[in-house]
């Protein structure tokens, strides 16, 4: 009788997941933004550029991001590429949660807060619906 294993996420190397990113906001910046967002939809998440304030120099620092819509609001992970250690952005949203999004269609302001209790319990179900590995992936953090 054999005894199956659920087997474990792979991630790409660090450097990978670091190049893909760096990649991304390059085309990014060289398309002028006609590349490189698209917007959320029922199954499945999309990106935004994230325009934060930094909590020590107080210059602006911008990341692309994955999120999803709940009704009004825009819901994304701070998750690092699964990496240890909390993004900078997201350190930066604590302390200022003030900034700017931009999306596939448009730009637009946030105000940025932890979900918590059963708000984030709620939304993390709706990430396992995209992504039926996100336990997996988080449990390797």
């Amino acid at each position: 009788m054999s005894v199956e294993r659920e087997r474990k996420p792979r991630l790409p190397p660090r450097w990978f997941v670091r190049a893909f990113w760096s990649v991304h906001r390059a085309v990014y910046r060289f398309t002028g933004g006609r590349l490189g967002l698209w917007g959320a939809r029922a199954n499945r998440w999309g990106t935004c550029r994230l325009t934060t304030t930094g909590r020590r120099t107080g210059r602006q620092h911008s990341v692309i991001v994955g999120y999803l819509e709940d009704g009004p609001n825009l819901i994304t992970m701070a998750m690092n590429g699964w990496a240890d250690g909390e993004p900078a952005w997201w350190l930066n949203l604590q302390a200022r949660p003030d900034a700017r999004v931009d999306l596939a269609d448009g730009p637009r302001r946030v105000r940025a807060r932890a979900a918590e209790g059963d708000e984030r319990s709620r939304l993390w179900s709706r990430w396992r619906e995209i992504d039926a590995r996100l336990d997996a992936f988080a449990a390797m953090r």
